[in-house]
């Protein structure tokens, strides 16, 4: 974000990042006790070339509190593998509630991890917002609902921003949200495809 207290709005340009950019570290809710949980690539891999690879990644949860600890591999179809689909109050690969998740303006604001709460933060608090050549269909903030790009919820939703920042912060099951429960909804009508050739959305 480019920004100079006294010179001009708060101005914030995006260079095209997409929501796949902050899928390697996503925050949780514990499947046993209800703590903080982290999911991660597994350890030992070698790291993606694109961002989208993420999505395709074995993903390990592990619980510091305690102890917990599962695995996630893609599907396998065919010649290809189903990743995950982004986007949501909870995890694409364990479908657990996130950790960093709050009401506002009677919505429900969430993050991955601290560094995508602070990605949000800095486009929010902007006045002015450009834009680099990025397909808005991939792109992070392009994509983000109206409510949250409305200047009359800005205050709102910087407030909801920094509860979320704190919540990072803690690790107790008795510091979880109220706002991260269990959706219990059925599986996502579509996933993306990984090929030898690329990445493509796929119906299944």
């Amino acid at each position: 974000m480019d920004s100079e207290p006294g010179t001009g709005p708060v101005r914030h340009y995006d260079p095209g990042l997409s929501l796949a950019q902050f899928a390697g570290r996503m925050l949780v809710v514990c499947p046993r006790c209800g703590g903080r949980a982290l999911v991660v690539p597994r350890p030992g891999l070698s790291a993606p070339k694109h961002f989208s690879e993420l999505l395709f990644q074995p993903r390990r949860l592990t619980c510091g509190g305690c102890g917990a600890v599962a695995e996630w591999e893609p599907e396998v179809r065919g010649a290809g593998l189903v990743g995950a689909v982004l986007g949501g109050s909870e995890d694409p690969f364990f479908r657990r509630p996130l950790w960093l998740v709050t009401r506002c303006v009677g919505r429900i604001l969430w993050a991955y991890d601290e560094e995508h709460v602070d990605e949000l933060s800095a486009y929010v608090s902007a006045r002015v917002r450009e834009r680099g050549g990025v397909q808005p269909t991939r792109a992070l903030f392009a994509r983000l609902p109206v409510w949250m790009k409305r200047s009359d919820h800005r205050s709102a939703v910087l407030a909801g921003l920094e509860t979320l920042r704190a919540l990072a912060e803690r690790s107790a099951p008795a510091d979880r949200s109220d706002a991260a429960h269990e959706r219990g909804d059925r599986p996502r009508p579509h996933g993306s495809m990984y090929f030898r050739g690329g990445p493509y959305e796929a119906r299944h």
